[in-house]
């Protein structure tokens, strides 16, 4: 009987961490308003606090040309990179590319771990806005 409980507890312990494993659909975040009590906000404003946001967790930031930064948070072995297009009025963070996050172009899939990355820097991303003034 000990030896059945051991196996159970075993396979759902497997499965488990098999599911929090699982990949889950790629979270792109489009067109949020820029919310700022800045008045004449500038695209320079609005890319300095894309930029320090990034960069108080991890982000490398890289301007990539007029209203666009490139972002790329690496954490181990996993490399995250994203496109953050920008403008006075709203903001994107864009999958572009990834390390060992397993992830899958024809499914749309990626490691769990990357949606809570992009959750936290589009946080930072409006705390910072808010804060410009």
């Amino acid at each position: 009987m000990f030896q059945l409980s051991r196996f159970a507890i075993v396979t759902v312990l497997a499965a488990v961490l098999v599911a929090a494993c699982a990949p889950v659909p790629v979270k792109n975040v489009a067109d949020t308003p820029v919310k700022s009590n800045k008045a004449n906000l500038t695209n320079e404003d609005v890319a300095t606090a894309i930029k320090r946001a990034g960069t108080s967790l991890g982000w490398a930031m890289l301007d990539d040309g007029p209203g666009k930064i490139n972002a790329t948070l690496r954490l181990r072995t996993h490399t995250a990179v994203v496109e953050i297009p920008y403008s006075t009025t709203s903001y994107s963070i864009q999958y572009k590319d990834s390390i060992d996050l397993r992830y899958d172009a024809e499914k749309g899939t990626i490691h769990k771990n990357y949606n809570s990355w992009i959750q936290n820097l589009d946080a930072a991303i409006q705390r910072e806005l808010a804060a410009l003034g």
